[in-house]
């Protein structure tokens, strides 16, 4: 029975979350990966099997909703924001909640104002270990409310072993993303570490680990992304890849099969024990089942995709990536982005600014592009069910002759 998690009722809906638990109910092993489909008539919803919260996130909201309860009498900070989602994010900072330090690790509010009686909650992506120490130097503990994600955890754990075992850690992750920055933190404690943003970035890691590229091209090549007194020449030559979280599985598995062959062909494989350590424990399920189900979405079909998410949330900017792929797709914060029938405000991955496109749905003349109209719906680990919700509700409301909301959601109230 997998663990249930107390979160504050407005996280729930009253359509998104009714198709969820049919779908456990009838799907308990999660095998099937079909997208559910939502029939209002003129316009039709095809909605990922899997998307929205995962464990990590519903952990943490739990854990920071739990010291609010507890502590009613004291001050309470985030040393970030808990998960990507700003709307999780704002009603933490209604509810008194104080920021310590923005997504970027630059500070709000100085340490100097903590004391040891104050309420530091950890954010799901962990924090660094100079963090902690500064804290610690404070009087202040982290361990009552610490909502680091396990399967982050679980990665460091990994990176420790592996680090112990005279191997480099090789992080497949965003440099100065919370997770990665403070997986690098923990790893670098007992282990060279070295980041690689992507397949490029690893090719090129391949080709220091092979010989055709010297020490002087990984330093130019890696700046800043390596641990103090980094030697390419001593150090990629034993090597584990462990993953931020939140990147593509499929994009972390490629990298560690390309290095996997680069010391294949320069050490032999007979000695492939010795120089690359099997790590591939350390994928997050969860972030696997979404992308995974997002595929399915993709492969079943759809005139529209609208991905929902906070857009500095990196789980969600891949969804996206996979479905701009092979059909137009909009990366939304909430329904508000959603201007009118024919306009749209979302955030272009390419760019990473906020742009609103015209007739993104709606022909200028008004008339629908196609009826019915298939809308492919899906959402990050961080993102509230309820704003699929706000964004479905918002969408249906602009098609005339549909269904009702009860009709459609029959099948699976029963």
């Amino acid at each position: 029975m997998p663990r249930t998690f107390k979160l504050p009722h407005f996280y729930h809906s009253p359509v998104i979350s009714v198709v969820k638990h049919a779908r456990r109910e009838t799907d308990a092993r999660k095998r099937d990966l079909s997208p559910t489909l939502l029939n209002f008539g003129p316009v039709r919803f095809k909605i990922a099997r899997h998307f929205g919260f995962c464990y990590g996130v519903e952990n943490a909201i739990e854990i920071a909703y739990q010291a609010l309860a507890e502590n009613p009498d004291k001050r309470i900070f985030l040393l970030s924001e808990i998960i990507h989602n700003p709307h999780v994010n704002e009603n933490l900072k209604q509810r008194g909640v104080q920021f310590l330090m923005d997504t970027a690790g630059t500070q709000l509010l100085p340490f100097d104002i903590l004391m040891p009686e104050d309420v530091v909650i950890v954010p799901a992506f962990g924090t660094t270990l100079e963090v902690e120490q500064a804290l610690k130097a404070r009087g202040v503990t982290l361990t009552a409310y610490n909502t680091t994600c396990p399967f982050v955890e679980k990665v460091w754990r990994r990176s420790e072993e592996i680090g112990r075992q005279d191997y480099t850690v090789v992080i497949h992750g965003k440099r100065y993303h919370e997770e990665t920055r403070a997986t690098f933190s923990h790893a670098q404690a007992g282990a060279p570490v070295v980041v690689v943003r992507d397949l490029e970035e690893a090719q090129d890691l391949a080709k220091v680990i092979s010989g055709t590229e010297d020490a002087t091209f990984f330093f130019e090549r890696f700046a800043d992304r390596f641990s103090h007194g980094f030697d390419p020449t001593i150090h990629l030559r034993h090597i584990g890849v462990v993953n931020q979280t939140t990147m593509l599985a499929t994009e972390t598995e490629a990298i560690a099969d390309l290095l996997r062959e680069a010391i294949r062909a320069t050490y032999g494989e007979a000695e492939m024990s010795k120089h690359f350590a099997d790590t591939r424990d350390t994928l997050c399920y969860a972030t696997k089942e979404n992308q995974d189900a997002t595929l399915a979405l993709i492969a079943d079909g759809g005139d529209v995709a609208v991905v929902v998410g906070g857009y500095n949330s990196s789980n969600t900017s891949h969804l996206v990536e996979l479905c701009q792929q092979h059909l137009p797709t909009y990366f939304i914060r909430d329904a508000d982005e959603l201007l009118s029938t024919k306009r749209i405000r979302h955030l272009e991955l390419e760019t990473k600014q906020v742009k609103t496109t015209e007739n993104w749905l709606f022909e200028e003349t008004g008339s629908v592009r196609k009826t019915p109209t298939d809308i492919v719906l899906t959402a990050g680990a961080s993102c509230p069910d309820v704003l699929l919700d706000e964004v479905l509700q918002k969408i249906v409301g602009w098609f005339p002759n549909t269904r009702s909301i009860e009709e459609v959601l029959e099948p699976y109230n029963t």
